[in-house]
């Protein structure tokens, strides 16, 4: 009669439902791809398997082997799918830019500046802004006041920052232009904020605009905003646009112009690759 290594039994048995906890990953990476699967986590963990394979095998202990095993499966084909899917993904898809609306292509700060002035009878310059925003350099009494000029009528006629327009109509041939305001701050500006839009940038198609609150729902390659809170979980390379608010900001990467703006992009890496020519087949 055979005897049964019940300990054996038991630890195989229970190493292998630890390593198939690990299918249901799997499964849900070819459904749903893998860019939030840590490359860095599925490496350690593939490294331990390995080791602790080679422990059984040094020490003829059969259920860390078959367990170890199992893992090693599964995080190598893993690793594999993630691998292959964003191999595939990078080639279907043109790197993303993602960009503010207000004070990066609407010059937004002008136009507050002149309601203010107009209705208080004083001569605020931009210049006076350093590192500052409006409301903090007026009086108590008038923030109310100032906050609601920001109504729908504020978004119709600003006028476009320089170079703007030639430099987005150039991007857009080479990226896929994303526009990411977060309107949700003035409510009442969707309908203005996108008639401005079909006006000044009709080859950006409508389906390409998005209206937010949090951009970081939006998943692009840049994001080129004025305010450094919106990348502070941004995954991609951030360009802070400058305006007096910002001036003291010194954690990212900074373009003060349109122009400083195409070339940054005349030499980052996206561009240099697809203006390369295409290998000869």
């Amino acid at each position: 009669m055979i005897a049964i290594n019940w300990s054996a039994v038991i630890g195989s048995a229970g190493g292998v439902c630890s390593a198939m906890s690990f299918f249901p990953q799997m499964r849900k990476v070819r459904r749903q791809g893998a860019r939030d699967l840590s490359m860095a986590m599925l490496t350690l963990l593939l490294s331990g398997g390995m080791l602790w394979f080679a422990y059984g095998v040094i020490n003829q202990a059969t259920a860390v082997m078959v367990a170890n095993i199992a893992i090693i499966g599964l995080v190598s084909s893993t690793t594999i799918m993630k691998i292959v899917l964003e191999r595939r993904g990078s080639q279907e898809r043109r790197p993303r830019i993602a960009i503010d609306m207000d004070e990066v292509m609407a010059d937004a700060l002008t136009e507050h500046l002149r309601r203010y002035n107009a209705a208080y009878g004083t001569s605020v310059t931009a210049a006076e802004l350093s590192g500052r925003h409006l409301e903090q350099c007026i009086p108590p009494p008038h923030r109310a006041a100032a906050a609601a000029m920001l109504d729908a009528s504020f978004f119709e006629d600003l006028a476009v920052l320089p170079d703007c327009q030639e430099v987005v109509r150039e991007l857009a041939g080479r990226y896929d232009v994303f526009i990411a305001s977060a309107a949700m701050d003035v409510p009442c500006s969707f309908d203005a904020k996108y008639r401005w839009l079909q006006r000044h940038f009709p080859f950006i198609p409508p389906s390409q605009i998005v209206f937010c609150g949090d951009k970081t729902i939006v998943d692009a390659d840049y994001l080129i905003d004025d305010r450094p809170r919106h990348f502070a979980k941004f995954r991609g390379q951030a360009l802070l646009f400058s305006a007096p608010h910002n001036a003291g900001e010194t954690g990212y990467t900074r373009v003060a112009s349109w122009k400083e703006v195409r070339e940054h992009f005349a030499g980052s890496t996206h561009a240099l690759r697809m203006a390369a020519p295409a290998p000869a087949r």
